[in-house]
């Protein structure tokens, strides 16, 4: 996908350039896995999909992650890179501290995509997703217990 050699050292760009690159694959993959679902209906794959790549979503993901050790310490100093640019922006539906933890996460996850660390991505993308599902799922079940 990469139609360019870059001219910068890729492993040193700032945590925000990172995330927007990391903001880029995510929705990737989570269409893919959307329409691998069997997801088709434009409306439905933007409500589902929104589910996955909301700040909220993605700092939920990343902490599951490191509360179940999944990141090296080169991945963990990449997130932390992520979590500790200064934006400029202020969030409008989230914490900051939830938006800097999302945008740590977008940061490791365009460092791998940028370093063709392609099987580590598709680790950790699974990872997430599939944990984060798991969580949605039983929430649901406890909320429709309790109905």
């Amino acid at each position: 996908m990469k139609i360019i050699e870059a001219t910068t050292d890729l492993k040193q760009l700032n945590g925000l350039a990172l995330a927007y690159m990391g903001d880029a694959v995510l929705d990737m993959y989570v269409r893919y896995y959307l329409l691998a679902k069997g997801k088709v209906k434009p409306h439905a794959l933007h409500v589902e999909s929104t589910r996955y790549v909301s700040a909220k979503a993605q700092a939920e993901m990343v902490h599951r992650l490191e509360e179940d050790k999944q990141f090296t310490e080169q991945e963990l100093l990449v997130i932390k890179r992520g979590r500790n640019a200064k934006s400029g922006t202020v969030p409008k539906n989230t914490s900051v501290t939830t938006y800097r933890y999302s945008t740590g996460f977008e940061a490791l996850l365009g460092y791998l995509y940028l370093t063709n660390q392609s099987e580590r991505l598709d680790e950790i993308i699974e990872m997430a997703l599939g944990e984060y599902e798991d969580k949605q799922e039983k929430n649901k079940g406890g909320a429709q217990e309790d109905e």
